[in-house]
């Protein structure tokens, strides 16, 4: 059943995520407060990190910078860290 929630990223009301998609209190408040147009737009950043950074998620360091960075993103307009030189592809 879905669910509308004031997306914390896009400002707008829209649809919600389907489940929790995060474990603890954070993937709730993700829940609550981001929509699935704003949960791709971090999917898609995540995994340019990931390739980026060559960064192995199993790994508690990478896990943490990942989860900080999508608090950045989602809940702090986007401000998520981009690395240096990064060109997007066309």
């Amino acid at each position: 059943m879905s669910h509308k929630v004031k997306c914390a990223l896009l400002g707008t009301e829209a649809e919600g995520l389907d489940y929790v998609p995060y474990p603890g209190e954070i993937g709730q408040r993700i829940y609550e407060n981001v929509s699935k147009q704003a949960w791709q737009q971090w999917l898609a950043h995540q995994t340019m990190l990931i390739n980026e950074y060559r960064l192995t998620p199993i790994e508690p360091k990478a896990r943490k910078f990942l989860e900080q960075e999508m608090e950045k993103f989602l809940f702090q307009g986007g401000a998520a860290q981009r690395p240096e030189g990064y060109v997007p592809p066309e």
